[in-house]
């Protein structure tokens, strides 16, 4: 069983090749799909660099440029279009997530009948994290178990890793944030077995370029209600 891991990059400079160095030596048999999401700050300029001096053939590694910023729901849509693997991983190109944890995510999939594993930051004791994004997290996954009868822990995490053909069933249709509540919604939709594994969590702080904001949290929330009235 292969993995995909779809990286979306926006304005990303201090950590995307740290980010794609610790991918690459991931002892999983893996493709990394960079997905540049039009960064002005460099970050362009980097994995470009990085594309000419590695031989993509033997590392796995594709890097795809937006001519302009779609979202980060828009970069994943560009990956899984153009991944291979047989599960999908979201990975960001920060440094929040220790993608370490990412075999023993994907190791879950040996069991057949699970279509999806999400790592939640909330299954053990992650201190660090910023108490308003905390309670805005927790918030957007209280409304969507509330809705929806689900159970989920984690909603918002990155760390989603989901079989590519369940993944092109879901048929993501938001650009930005609000992606991560639609496709729990729809995965519960098509009565897939959702697992939860336990991840650990950094959160870089806001000055270090923390993107998402106030707005998306009302996209969540208008996703999740408008998803109970239409598939």
């Amino acid at each position: 069983m292969k993995l995909s891991i779809i990286v979306p990059v926006y304005n990303e400079k201090n950590t995307v090749e740290e980010i794609l160095g610790k991918l690459s030596a991931l002892a999983i048999d893996k493709e990394i799909i960079v997905v540049d999401d039009g960064s002005t700050d460099g970050t362009r300029e980097i994995i470009s660099n990085l594309k000419l001096q590695i031989s993509q053939p033997h590392t796995g590694l594709k890097v795809i440029f937006h001519e302009k910023n779609l979202g980060k729901g828009g970069a994943i849509q560009t990956g899984l279009k153009n991944s291979a693997g047989d599960v999908i991983c979201i990975q960001d190109a920060d440094l929040e997530y220790d993608c370490n944890e990412i075999p023993r995510l994907f190791a879950r999939f040996a069991d057949a009948s699970i279509s999806a594993v999400y790592g939640s930051r909330f299954l053990k004791p992650n201190p660090n994290i910023y108490r308003i994004f905390l309670m805005g997290n927790k918030f957007l996954t209280f409304l969507t178990n509330l809705l929806y009868g689900t159970s989920y822990t984690d909603t918002y995490t990155c760390y989603k890793l989901i079989k590519k053909d369940v993944f092109e069933k879901l048929k993501i249709k938001s650009f930005r944030y609000e992606m991560e509540a639609e496709i729990s919604i729809k995965l519960h939709k098509l009565g897939c077995k959702v697992v939860e594994e336990p991840i650990s969590y950094h959160p870089r702080r806001l000055e270090e370029g923390k993107k998402i904001g106030l707005k998306d949290a009302f996209k969540g929330v208008w996703t999740i209600i408008k998803y109970k009235f239409i598939n």
